[in-house]
């Protein structure tokens, strides 16, 4: 028979146990970094385009979730959209400093997990927009042009305008390259 005498160094056990979890942790930190580049590389669109087929000479109904991307797209090539009708549903905000017939159709984008939210939209243009309340909601329909307003941009010629209620989701959410808010805001 035999018997053995285990003497057990709690100093070494703790130290092998720390280098232990000091590993995996360094391994899950490192896992997760390249899976996250990994999946930005994947799912990163250089530039959002609008297909041809999107504007087929028609009138085309953005929807909320393509909004922000049209509103971008069309922005950073306004000679591309130029003519082109769309029809969308945001409310009316009015600017101290635009024209009396001017507003934007808004929506707000939330640009952050504690939901914060700026204001987007089209710069819009309508004679009989002063019949409408400020932060009304409206479903207008318009035709894309080129404005000025301290530089190039893309101008809504409202066709046609109506009272319509609140969508169900009122928010639109950033572009999908890479939004870098401007505000100073703290996640």
């Amino acid at each position: 028979m035999r018997i053995y005498n285990f003497k057990l160094n709690k100093s070494k056990i703790f130290k092998a146990f720390f280098l232990i979890c000091a590993l995996v942790c360094i391994l899950i930190f490192f896992h997760a970094g390249y899976s996250l580049v990994n999946e930005m590389k994947n799912n990163r669109q250089d530039n959002f385009v609008v297909e041809d087929s999107y504007f087929d000479n028609k009138k085309i109904e953005i929807p909320s979730n393509q909004y922000t991307n049209v509103l971008n797209e069309v922005h950073e090539n306004l000679d591309s959209y130029i003519g082109k009708e769309i029809v969308f549903t945001g409310y009316i905000y009015r600017i101290n400093y635009l024209e009396k017939n001017q507003f934007v159709l808004a929506r707000n984008m939330i640009i952050n997990p504690a939901s914060q939210t700026v204001v987007v939209g089209f710069l819009s243009e309508y004679d009989k927009i002063n019949e409408f309340d400020n932060l009304s909601w409206v479903k207008v329909s318009g035709v894309i042009e080129k404005g000025n307003l301290d530089g190039e941009i893309p101008i809504l010629k409202i066709n046609s305008i109506e009272k319509t209620n609140k969508p169900k989701d009122e928010f639109v959410y950033p572009p999908e390259d890479a939004y870098v808010p401007t505000s100073a805001s703290i996640y």
